[in-house]
């Protein structure tokens, strides 16, 4: 093959398919061919015109697994055949300041998979071999994309605060990241609570591993986790700060509320009710490459997987359309293999 096939977003709510040239992968780059890519909210940066230059085609998706094709120079830790994922964070640079400290996810110089650089939305996909993840055999490419991204932001966030085995873990949101937060907070040992809106989400919250469910259109969230005995760890995926408001006075002493929900509308607090208690809110950026391959592990030894909407590449704009109208259950994944 000399040419492969992507679908390249310019201007708003505008994908394009489009023939590429093949080529090798720059120095410190591989270059794999695509099996799967899950469909996130965040693609909307790309496919809505939400970045710096809408004009410039870029082609969006950033929870991308494949099969390694080709390395570029200096590339000696993967070669062609290994089967790897590419997340949000598409490599680290190894020199900037946070780098040189080990805080690869706040690197300085990393393009972002999908925005500021070409992601999963086609058959091959270039990316710095610092952000590859290895992907274990015992997973699908399929089940596999949704975990590098929403799967590691909610296990991450989960391990953000101070909390025990046995302690009360809290979940807002039943969505694409809410329901596999459940999943891990009930595998890592953690009393569980959902938060959501409406009984009708009751059952299936509970058969993802909630020990509780708060039903947030009848009680005050944060009044009704108070009389849990209050959640060591809030994790907050709901697109809404306004619904992220109570949940603080929900925290339990030394508590922490993580925001992983990117909500267009600000979050406010009281101040006692961060004071009193010694309350926390912090945000939760995703992780690095090698804590995505603990992230796989865990849910490969755990049986977590996402509950997903599979859908052939070249649907790529409905796929997009169907996780935007958010009747999705609960990811949607392009099966470019097929």
């Amino acid at each position: 093959m000399s040419t492969y096939r992507a679908f390249e977003a310019t201007g708003v709510h505008n994908l394009r398919l489009v023939e590429r040239e093949l080529l090798d992968p720059q120095p410190g780059h591989v270059r794999l061919r695509v099996e799967a890519c899950g469909v996130c909210h965040t693609d909307v940066l790309a496919i809505e015109g939400l970045r710096a230059d809408p004009s410039q085609p870029v082609v969006p998706g950033h929870e991308v697994v494949g099969v390694i094709d080709a390395v570029g120079a200096g590339v000696t830790a993967w070669q062609p055949g290994d089967r790897v994922g590419v997340g949000f964070l598409n490599g680290h640079c190894g020199q900037c300041e946070p780098c040189r400290r080990g805080d690869f996810v706040n690197c300085l110089d990393q393009p972002q998979t999908g925005t500021t650089t070409d992601g999963g939305y086609a058959e091959v996909v270039y990316a710095r071999a610092s952000g590859l993840v290895r992907v274990p055999d015992g997973l699908s490419a399929v089940d596999a994309a949704p975990l590098l991204c929403a799967g590691l932001t909610t296990f991450t966030a989960l391990q953000q605060g101070h909390a025990r085995a046995g302690s009360l873990v809290a979940v807002q949101g039943i969505g694409g990241l809410g329901h596999l937060a459940l999943q891990y907070a009930r595998s890592l040992g953690h009393r569980v609570a959902a938060v959501a809106r409406g009984e009708e989400k009751e059952a299936l919250a509970r058969k993802l591993g909630a020990d509780e469910y708060i039903d947030s259109t009848a009680v005050d969230p944060g009044e009704a986790l108070r009389d849990l005995g209050g959640a060591s760890i809030i994790v907050a995926t709901a697109t809404s700060g306004a619904s992220m408001n109570p949940l603080v006075r929900g925290l339990a002493p030394n508590g922490t509320l993580v925001v992983v929900g990117a909500a267009p509308d600000p979050l406010t607090v009281s101040t006692p009710d961060l004071i009193f208690g010694t309350h926390a809110i912090v945000g939760s950026l995703t992780g690095s490459a090698v804590e995505n391959e603990d992230n796989l592990a865990f849910s490969l030894a755990h049986g977590i997987r996402p509950s997903v909407e599979v859908v052939p590449f070249a649907q790529a704009m409905e796929g997009y359309e169907r996780m935007l109208s958010g009747k999705a259950r609960f990811r949607v994944v392009l099966d470019t293999a097929a």
